[in-house]
């Protein structure tokens, strides 16, 4: 996938990058920089003023089947069960029984086929957000885009989410953009992370850019306490502008 000369009338954002198929990047920036509206751009869900962005080498212009999004909040259909909900995701007028077995093995894969009869407000924050995962690998997407999939939860059901997010990467590996605000979460999951800079003000002249990419040594799933990742963290909170001194050991 690759994303050139892309920008938004606002403020003429620019944003340069080309991504490796199976590839997981993670964006992480301050709030205002352009993250979320990437991603929308991916998923042919908003336009660029100009610049392109090419899948496969053709060209997204709209609304894309070879991409999937899934946000913070589940957005669940409340009247459908969880089956039914994963289904939306299917591509249309595909809702024959070979179709439908795919939702049921997601659901297996996600580990929520007991949950398969239940209505969104019977299951968890947690479960919501795994038949969110589900329901947008329904069409096999190539590419995965998540828009801070994980922040509203609390630490230990996110770190349960990225590591099922990584088990789903290896059993189907789509290209996976991932925005997050979580440092130690984008150093977990990705093969690279992208640091975006806003401009110095919403009235700037001057465009987002991409200060730095890091690419993550190790093989998934990392260790979390790994001092590697560790060095990094400190890396990518300085390009943040986030005060480091007290995490680096004498």
């Amino acid at each position: 996938m690759s994303i050139r000369a892309l920008s938004r009338s606002f403020g003429e954002r620019r944003v340069l990058l080309d991504i490796t198929p199976g590839e997981i990047v993670a964006l992480i920036g301050p709030s205002g920089c352009g993250k979320s509206t990437l991603l929308r751009h991916i998923g042919g869900l908003d336009s660029p003023t100009y610049g392109t962005i090419d899948i496969g080498g053709e060209p997204v212009t709209g609304l894309d089947a070879r991409t999937a999004i899934a946000f913070q909040e589940p957005r669940l259909l409340p009247w459908r069960s969880i089956t039914r909900n994963v289904e939306v995701g299917l591509p249309r007028g595909k809702r024959s029984n070979g179709e439908r077995d795919r939702a049921a093995d997601l659901l297996e894969l996600v580990k929520l086929s007991a949950a398969a009869h239940l209505r969104p407000r019977e299951i968890s924050g947690g479960m919501a957000q795994r038949v969110s995962l589900a329901r947008a690998l329904a069409r096999r997407p190539g590419v995965l885009l998540l828009d801070e999939p994980f922040g509203a939860l609390d630490a230990l059901t996110r770190f349960a989410m990225q590591d099922l997010l990584l088990e789903l990467h290896a059993a189907e590996p789509a290209t996976i953009v991932i925005v997050t605000h979580d440092v130690d979460e984008a150093l977990y999951l990705a093969d690279r992370v992208i640091l975006l800079g806003a401009p110095a003000s919403e009235a700037s002249s001057e465009p987002a850019s991409i200060l730095s990419t890091v690419t993550v040594p190790g093989v998934r799933p990392r260790d979390r306490g790994s001092g590697d990742l560790a060095e990094l963290r400190v890396e990518l909170l300085d390009g943040l502008g986030v005060p480091t001194h007290h995490l680096t050991s004498s």
